[in-house]
Parts: structure tokens; sequence; C-alpha cells
């Protein structure tokens, strides 16, 4: 399921500089990063069920769910916004993926997570995305 446009993220009014990460430095980051990120799979999901009824309200005229729904909706920012001020770039609302600037071979890829992993256990070319994932054991940082 594709997740409707008010779920993206804003872009940021002044872009912070790219944050690079060494495997052992995005594994540090993974706690604070799990809690975010759980918090968001969380709020993105009460966000769609506030929408379905926002859908169902409009035709009871009830702005109390409206209000509701911009609550949520402006709490998921926040979560997002602290993920991007750790350096993280949030892939997907509803599983939780997350990836990691890192380097391979010289070269800049992504180091890539999702929510239930302990670890970050692997990594894609930039271009490549989850499909493209390699186990981290092939990752030649330098």
């Amino acid at each position: 399921m594709a997740s409707p446009q008010f779920l993206t993220p804003k872009p940021l009014s002044s872009p912070s500089p790219v944050k690079r990460f060494t495997l052992a430095k995005a594994n540090r980051t993974l706690p604070l990063v799990k809690r975010i990120v759980s918090d968001i799979v969380k709020t993105h999901a009460q966000v769609v069920a506030l929408q379905a009824a926002v859908e169902t309200a409009k035709l009871k005229d009830q702005p109390a769910v409206q209000a509701d729904l911009d609550r949520a909706l402006e709490q998921l920012q926040t979560y997002v916004d602290e993920l991007h001020d750790i350096g993280c770039d949030l892939k997907d609302y509803q599983i939780g993926l997350v990836d990691f600037l890192g380097r391979h071979q010289g070269r800049p890829v992504c180091l890539c997570w999702k929510l239930g992993e302990e670890t970050i256990g692997y990594w894609h070319e930039l271009r490549a995305g989850f499909a493209g994932r390699q186990p981290i054991t092939s990752l030649q940082e330098e």
C-alpha cells in the first residue's frame, strides 16, 4: 500500500549537512533510532486510521476528528525530524525502513536497517533500494 501524499516528510527549511556513518557508528545509534522509528510506525498507523475517520466524519461534520489527525501529523513530523537530525533517511513509514549513508570501496552506499533487526545487517547501492540489499559481510569500508 502506497503512503498517501500527506504522509511524506516535509522538506526542512535549512538542510543539514549529509552525515556519513561507519558501520560501527550506525550500529551505536540504533538504540535511539529504534525508539524513534517505533514511534514513527505507531504514529503512522494512527494517522492512517484517523485519515479514514476524517473521510467518514465529513459526512457527519465532526471537526474533532480532523483536529486529532492534525495533532498526529504534527507528532509524526516531529519524529521524522528527530531521525533526520541523527542523520538517517526514513524510507518506509509502515515497516520502519531507514538508511544511513556509508561507504563501500570508497564510494557512498546506504547502510540499510529496518525495525525488528537487532543490528545493521545489509547495505545497498544508492539507487538500488531495499530490493538490492546485500549482506553486511560483503561491505568493504574505506
